[in-house]
Formats: structure tokens, C-alpha cells, sequence
């Protein structure tokens, strides 16, 4: 994985702004540490910082190639999973190879196919690709919506990037956020409304979306959509497609020129990719795979069972790694470094996000880098597998709202009277026009068509939520994490599943569950799904607090926005908030980091509200 960025003046010369370019290059090391370039062609310039996986000698980047006269220059992050079959289909029509990277794949099926070159693509990407015969530029992401690629569109030109701290380095983005954004953040966030980039004027190429920029103006396209099909296999033909869709997917992403590891929390996602990596390096004698799970200092100590959390996952994990034999290490974290990971887990986002979800997530991910580039993880399945209880509680299914957030009340209550007063509003428009995209069949039962919309609300909301945690925490210490999960074509099944067979036993990921039952312990295969696993020791609420009253010592414009006394309230009493704030790990301790959060964002990034 990498980090890309660019920036295109109609009547600039980008050689003579050499400094900046280097500015925003260097915003990008974290996710590639490894190697760096940059390309200038007049008023194009193009960036490119690189994390070495593969073919280290011929796939360095900015990669340049003329054919039939013409020059292509690509800078690409992201790994192919078909590199192989495209490779093979450009040879056969006359095509070269200097190496075996995959950026050169890509970048040689666009100068066969043009802007239709990422249909054929399985893969995680964000690439740019500058034409210089007509000097356009074709910027592309995933179908799933992995990798990033934010842009900022002006009067001229146009500049684009892996994150947003690039673009911000270039002095024409401004840290400005007005009404819009401040909805996002106190309204809806961690999440963000699709292509939505928070600060005024950055917006993120949807997943499945082009765009060429061609004469001063950019052409926004979908190249990639989840179309509603009749579903015809078998019960019998499902649970075995299930499989091979899944296990086809986990071994195409096996392939690396750096070691690998993998994420093993004891539960039915990573179990399943463990169990058939290890099967995998098992049939070829490249011996044992690691694998490493996470947990808080003390945790065992303060656990407390619930609805969401209903068992520790240790004595599962050690069950799995039994059975897959693999070396596995836990990683425990300390909750007051916790805490303090909360300042870089903004860094790594560039806006305010999961808090300590995303800061012992990074924090994992910079252990693992000690000894790793690559590691699989099993996120997204529950999202389109109908993992969540929002999907098997009918009270909860049929709310005509986000279900993860059903209330804005802790929302508002956190606020002064009369700051944003269309909060709940905006996020009431933002819910329907996600559940007026989900394309649907006259033939759908009731249950199936709620379940295409939640379907829907989950992949553009809970699930991008996710990845853009998975991504930046990830690559912050420059570690690749893959998410076999998120193969668009699993991901199409799934959508086309019917209800009754997805939840196969009428249990949460039933049809997954059947699909792998013999080859997984009984004991994981059908355990009731237990969430991401969060902190319970009082250390990290106190230090929250303490951090929190002094916020509330300074004056600035959040602490002009926030209600002190609700604050103290919950700080005081944190058992009165029922309501979660985001899902279900965001409750009182995770409110008092999202505003750590929000303060720190606030002045790290000089953000202007306008």
C-alpha cells in the first residue's frame, strides 16, 4: 500500500512549486515509508509515496510507459488481486512486462481500455493515471471503497490525495468547515455522508467511482454498482458458493513479496481466514502463520457481560490458534497510552473518528509493524451478513432510521441551545437518500426489501466507517491490512442473498456459519458474535474525564458550542446515557474521548468555522 497524491493547474508551472509538492509528499510518509516520487509534466504534477510489498525493483512509482507514442503516468495505491489472469490477457494482445507488479498491471490495462479498464479490476486501489497526449488525468477507486482518494476542485485545477492532510499541504485547501460540516462531526460522526470530505470544499470519490479531469474540469462517474438480481442457487448451492467465493477470495490475497500475519480475535470472521490461510501454508509447506489478537491491561478484572458483549474473547482465540496451529502473540495495551493515542488517531484521519476504537487499533497495528508489512483482518461481514442485532430485531429493522444511531438526543444534549438546529434534519436527508439507492425486485418480500435498504445503510455508512478506521490506522504505522471480506463479488452475493437463507438457523451470519462449519471448532463456528473488543478498566474513563474538564478551561470555538453542564453531567453520572452515540461500543467514556477528539482537531488543524 501507498499514498498518492497530485495537483493540476490549467497555467501553472508545477516545477516552481517543488517546496510545496514536497510539503504534501511528506504528509504521505506514514503510509509510504519506504520510497518516494514525484512527476512533473508542465502544469501536472504527481506524487506517489510507496510501502514495498511487491516487486520492489520494477514497480517504483510515479511509473511512466509510452505506447504508440503516447506517455501514461500512474501513481497507484492499492493490491490487484487478478494480477496474474490480466497480465496474461495483456500478453496475448501484445503487451510487456519489466516486472511483476501490479501497478504496471493496471496502469497497461488503462492504456488498453481507457476509463472501462477498472471494471475488470479485483482489487483495493485509488489510482491517477496522466495522459499526456491530451492531458487529462483519470482518477479511480475501488468497487468497495477500501482505499481512499480525496480531491478539491477550483477555479483551474484540481488537487487530489490519499488523505486530507495532503491536500491541506498544498495552501489552496483551507481548513474551513461551515454548517455542513459541523452536522458531519456533531450529527453523524465518526461516519461521514458519502463522498463527504468534512472540511469545506473536499469531497472523496464514492466506492465504485472515476472521474477524469480533462481541460479545467472534472467528470464524475460510477463505474460500479450493486444491482438487485434474482437470486436462483439452492440452499445446498449457496452454502458451497458462500465458500468458494470466500475461500477464493482469502487465498488471492495471500499473496506478497514481504511476509504476512493475521488478526485473530477468536471469533467467526478471522477464524475462518486463519483457518484457511493456515490450510493454504499447509499444502505448501511454507510452514506456520502468525497471528496476534489484542486486549487492555486488566480487562479481565472489570468485564462485565452484556446483550453486545456476552463473553471475553481469550479462551476462544487460544482455541483457534490451537486449531489452526499458528504462532500467535496477544498484544496488550495500556489504558492511559490508550488515551493518549487518541491525538494521533485524529492525525491518522484527519477529522475526528472512532476514538478509542480507532486509538488501540493503531496502537495494535504500530506493535505489528515491528515485525510485519502485511496482515489480513475480518471486517465487513457483519455488514453483509447481517451480523448486527439491528438486523434481527424487527423493532429495530423497520425504525425508519439510522440504527445505530436511532436518537440524536446525547447528540444535542452535549450542545448549547440553538447551535445546528437542523442536526436532525440533516441526518434524517442523509438516511433516506441512502435507502432510495438500494435498487430492489417487485419480487422481494417486505423483509427482503428492508433488508436491501439496511444492507445499503450499512455498506455506505457503518461499514465505510469501518474501513477508513482500518485504513488510516493501518497505514499510520505503514501496514497493509487486507479485507478479504470486501471481494466485490462476495459482496454482490450477499446483497442478492434472501433473507432466509443469509440467516440460515436464524442465526446473525448464519449462511457463512454452515458454509464453514467443518472445517471450524463448534465452539467458534456458531458463538454468538461478540463485537470489537474495547477497554472496561476505569482508568480510561477517569483520564477521559480529567482531560475533558480541562478543555473546558480554554475558551475556543468548540468549547462556544458545548453545554459544560451536560458534560459535567455525564461525567458525573455516565450510567445515565442509554443511548449509545455511534453503535455499540461509543458510550459515556467514548463521548468524553470524541470531544479529546474534537478539541485536538480544532487546534492541531487551525480549523476555521465560516
Amino acid at each position: 500500500m501507498c499514498g498518492i497524491a497530485g495537483w493540476i493547474e490549467r497555467d501553472a508551472d508545477m516545477s516552481m512549486r517543488i517546496k510545496l509538492l514536497n510539503n504534501m509528499s511528506r504528509t504521505l510518509e506514514k503510509r509510504g515509508p519506504d520510497e518516494n516520487g514525484i512527476y512533473i509534466n508542465k502544469n501536472t504534477a504527481l506524487i506517489h509515496r510507496r510501502l514495498v510489498v511487491i516487486d520492489r525493483e520494477n514497480g517504483k512509482q510515479p511509473m511512466s510507459v509510452t505506447h504508440e507514442g503516447k506517455t501514461y503516468v500512474i501513481v497507484y495505491n492499492g493490491e490487484l488481486y487478478n494480477t496474474d489472469a490480466l497480465r496474461e490477457e495483456l500478453r496475448a494482445d501484445g503487451f510487456r512486462f519489466r516486472g511483476h507488479s501490479d501497478t504496471e498491471v493496471v496502469l497497461k490495462m488503462y492504456i488498453k481500455y481507457g476509463t472501462q479498464c477498472a471494471d475488470k479490476l479485483n482489487g483495493i486501489f485509488a489510482f491517477a493515471v496522466f495522459n499526456s497526449d491530451d492531458r487529462s488525468v483519470f482518477l479511480c477507486r475501488d468497487k468497495i471503497g477500501v482505499k481512499p482518494l480525496f480531491y478539491y476542485e477550483y477555479k483551474g485545477g484540481l488537487i487530489f490525495g490519499s488523505e486530507i492532510k495532503a491536500l491541506l499541504a498544498s495552501t489552496i485547501v483551507k481548513p474551513r468547515i461551515d454548517e455542513q460540516g459541523l452536522n458531519e462531526i456533531f450529527f453523524l460522526g465518526p461516519a461521514r455522508t458519502p463522498s463527504c470530505g468534512v472540511f469545506k470544499g473536499v469531497h472523496e470519490l464514492n466506492p465504485g467511482e472515476c472521474a477524469i479531469y480533462k481541460n479545467g474540469f472534472l467528470c464524475r462517474e460510477q463505474y460500479y454498482r450493486i444491482e438487485a438480481k434474482e437470486h436462483t442457487d439452492s440452499e445446498s448451492d449457496t452454502v458451497e458458493k458462500t465458500r468458494t467465493l470466500l475461500t477464493d477470495a482469502i487465498r488471492r490475497q495471500l499473496v506478497s513479496d514481504v511476509p504476512l500475519c493475521f488478526f485473530l480475535s477468536g471469533g467467526l470472521d478471522s477464524s475462518i481466514i486463519v483457518k484457511t490461510a493456515s490450510e493454504y501454508y499447509k499444502e505448501r509447506k511454507l510452514g506456520k502463520i502468525n497471528t496476534y489478537s489484542v486486549e487492555y491491561r486488566d480487562n479481565e478484572k472489570y468485564f462485565k457481560k452484556s446483550r453486545f458483549q456476552p463473553n471475553a474473547d481469550y479462551e476462544y482465540i487460544s482455541m483457534m490458534s490451537d486449531n489452526a496451529d499458528t504462532r500467535h502473540r496477544e498484544v496488550i495495551l495500556d489504558n492511559k497510552l490508550l488515551v493518549e493515542a487518541l491525538y494521533d488517531s485524529v492525525e491518522a484521519r484527519d477529522l475526528p473518528g472512532y476514538v478509542d476504537v480507532d486509538s488501540s487499533l493503531l496502537l495494535f497495528c504500530k506493535e505489528i509493524k515491528h515485525n510485519y508489512t502485511v496482515a489480513l483482518s475480518g471486517e465487513c461481514a457483519d455488514e453483509l451478513f447481517g451480523g448486527y442485532p439491528w438486523y434481527h430485531d424487527r423493532s429495530i429493522l423497520f425504525d425508519d432510521c439510522f440504527p445505530w444511531s436511532k436518537s440524536q438526543d446525547v447528540r444535542r444534549f452535549i450542545l448549547k441551545d440553538g447551535i445546528l438546529n437542523n442536526g436532525e434534519e440533516y441526518v434524517r436527508q442523509r438516511y433516506l437518500d441512502t435507502i432510495n439507492l438500494a435498487p430492489k425486485l417487485k419480487s422481494d418480500s417486505e423483509t427482503d426489501s428492508r433488508m436491501r435498504e439496511m444492507f445499503f445503510l450499512n455498506f455506505y455508512w457503518f461499514m465505510q466507517c469501518l474501513l477508513e478506521r482500518k485504513d488510516r490506522c493501518s497505514m499510520f504505522s505503514g501496514l497493509e491490512v487486507r479485507v478479504p471480506f470486501c471481494d466485490y463479488r462476495l459482496v454482490e452475493y450477499a446483497y442478492n442473498m434472501p433473507w432466509s437463507l443469509k440467516a440460515y438457523g436464524n442465526r446473525e451470519k448464519g449462511i457463512v456459519r454452515k458454509a464453514f462449519e467443518d472445517i471450524l471448532p463448534k465452539q467458534i463456528c456458531w458463538r454468538k458474535k461478540s463485537p470489537y473488543p474495547k477497554t472496561h478498566n476505569p482508568i480510561y474513563f477517569e483520564e477521559c474525564a480529567k482531560r475533558v474538564k480541562l478543555i473546558f478551561e480554554k475558551k475556543n470555538p468548540l468549547t462556544e458550542m458545548l453545554n459544560k453542564k451536560s458534560i459535567e453531567s455525564i461525567i458525573e453520572n455516565p450510567d445515565a446515557i442509554t443511548t449509545p452515540w455511534y453503535g455499540q461500543l461509543m458510550q459515556a467514556p467514548q463521548i468524553l474521548a470524541y470531544i479529546i477528539e474534537l478539541d485536538y482537531w480544532f487546534e492541531k488543524y487551525n480549523v476555521e468555522i465560516v
